[in-house]
């Protein structure tokens, strides 16, 4: 058993869709359309394919992967050298003497008792 809602939603009614109504045709439509159906059959029956279109068209498109291809490696290997020469840029700012970690001047507590050490 299923429950419906007896009114129908918004907007959905038969009267919504258009299909019902009939619409008017102007004078002569029937000869238009025919005589553009002639046309357009003139037209496409007077066009020929070009034999090595295929042919040319997958040179193209090989010629433009292979262009891809190789920009896209140029970009990696740039990108790549760029950053190891920025990598060694860095590495050589960096000062020649050796940084002092500890110099015994620091806190108080380095001045106070050391625990003692033991020896194996």
């Amino acid at each position: 058993m299923t429950q419906r809602d007896a009114t129908p939603s918004r907007g959905t009614g038969a009267d919504r869709t258009h299909h019902d109504r009939a619409v008017p045709r102007p004078p002569g439509a029937d000869r238009t359309e025919q005589d553009l159906r002639d046309a357009l059959q003139a037209l496409a029956g007077g066009v020929l394919p070009d034999p090595d279109a295929y042919r040319t068209a997958r040179g193209t498109w090989l010629r433009r992967e292979r262009r891809r291809r190789l920009v896209l490696t140029v970009l990696v290997a740039v990108v790549f050298a760029l950053a190891v020469l920025i990598g060694l840029w860095v590495l050589n700012q960096a000062p020649a003497d050796p940084g002092v970690i500890f110099s015994g001047n620091g806190s108080p507590s380095a001045d106070g008792p050391s625990l003692p050490r033991l020896h194996p």
